[in-house]
């Protein structure tokens, strides 16, 4: 038997849970996604930041259910297939589905003219079930929705559609080493240039370095009490923590809870009063 659920699954949010768990009903879990973002190829002005990258959603699509990931290309020429042929090529003759799990919109296809009830009608050997990405309340479920709350600064609703912690990975690179100076030095992240980020300001959550997991207060966005050259950035201090090196590392940030707006100060020592309320603040969220 192969059970075959497919999807982009960016985030592998609560709505692609329900599709992986409708699917293990069925046999052992064959996902079947497409790299990179179907938009890139036909509107690339328009492709979706990604709320995790390619090897972080085939790990979250395993801890969730999947037994095995199959990861298409998604190219012109595949994208150029008609419906029948992507049933006939890829669900019969490369997966062996006898089972197919989809969301209720999904559409594949020359210019997305299959449907869901093209799946069904044209199932050759397989059985087709659609899940409805909804919440109990019956409002959708999407990874558009949750890229929007966290560029909005929703990280709270956000992390509850996820059903985790949203997080950013990337190196620790080196930055103004300001904080260095007065205090508070933090891990500055280098991401990839179509990461989802959140809305300036400052969040508590963790900093992970290897098998190490900090407490960190958290900082999106420009420092305006010192206007510079530097650009947006993602930063975080590792509450309590003295002395560490992280430089070159990967990190792992993740961010829990947003704690206030960026806001502009009148120097140094109104900024030092509110980070220390920051960091007591951020300590007592993420205990």
């Amino acid at each position: 038997m192969s059970s075959v659920a497919i999807g982009i699954f960016d985030g592998v949010h609560r709505g692609h849970q329900q599709i992986l768990a409708e699917a293990a009903k069925h046999g052992p879990v064959t996902v079947l996604t497409f790299d990179p973002h179907p938009t890139s190829i036909f509107a690339p002005e328009r492709t979706p930041s990604a709320l995790v990258s390619l090897e972080d959603r085939i790990l979250l699509l395993k801890e969730n259910g999947a037994t095995e990931v199959v990861v298409l290309p998604f190219t012109k020429s595949f994208a150029a297939k008609s419906p029948k042929d992507f049933i006939e090529e890829v669900l019969v003759k490369q997966l062996g589905a006898t089972h197919v799990t989809v969301g209720a919109n999904f559409t594949f296809g020359h210019k997305a003219a299959g449907k869901v009830e093209y799946l069904i009608e044209h199932a050759h050997g397989f059985e087709v079930s659609s899940v409805r990405l909804e919440e109990n309340r019956g409002s959708a479920i999407s990874s558009t929705r949750i890229r929007t709350l966290i560029v909005d600064g929703d990280i709270e609703r956000a992390n509850q559609l996820l059903t985790r912690f949203f997080y950013l990975k990337g190196p620790v690179i080196h930055g103004e080493a300001r904080g260095r100076t007065i205090g508070y030095p933090t891990a500055n992240l280098e991401l990839a240039d179509n990461a989802t980020v959140p809305a300036d300001g400052v969040y508590a959550g963790w900093l992970s370095v290897g098998d190490n997991r900090w407490q960190a207060a958290i900082s999106v966005g420009t420092n305006p009490t010192f206007p510079g050259v530097r650009g947006r950035q993602v930063e975080a201090y590792a509450i309590d923590q003295i002395g560490l090196d992280l430089y070159d590392q990967e990190a792992k940030l993740e961010i829990g809870f947003r704690l206030r707006d960026t806001l502009k100060f009148d120097g140094l020592d109104p900024l030092l009063v509110q980070m220390k309320q920051d960091c007591i603040q951020a300590k007592a969220l993420t205990a």
